[in-house]
């Protein structure tokens, strides 16, 4: 594993009352969020930056306004259309 050394000012730490722990940890987390959103990161690989399983960041995507699903509109009423379909046959 690779470290990566960022300076952070005290006043920073003791404005947010964080340990350089838990802003390491949350520094990771929003990273792998935002890498995640921009399409950069699969789901399991921003999980394993964060350093959290993968359901769990799952169920964390909403504290940071983030969709799970990743589907156009279009694409989605395309998959209810195939479904549809598919029902329909099976009958």
């Amino acid at each position: 594993m690779s470290a990566v050394i960022i300076e952070i000012p005290e006043d920073t730490l003791d404005a947010l009352n964080l340990t350089p722990e838990q802003m390491a940890e949350e520094m990771r987390l929003s990273t792998a969020m935002r890498l995640y959103d921009q399409g950069r990161l699969s789901s399991g690989a921003a999980a394993a930056l964060a350093g959290i399983p993968r359901v769990e960041f799952l169920s964390r995507l909403a504290d940071y306004g983030i969709d799970a699903f990743r589907q156009a509109p279009g694409e989605l009423a395309e998959e209810l259309r195939n479904a549809r379909e598919w029902s329909e046959r099976r009958r």
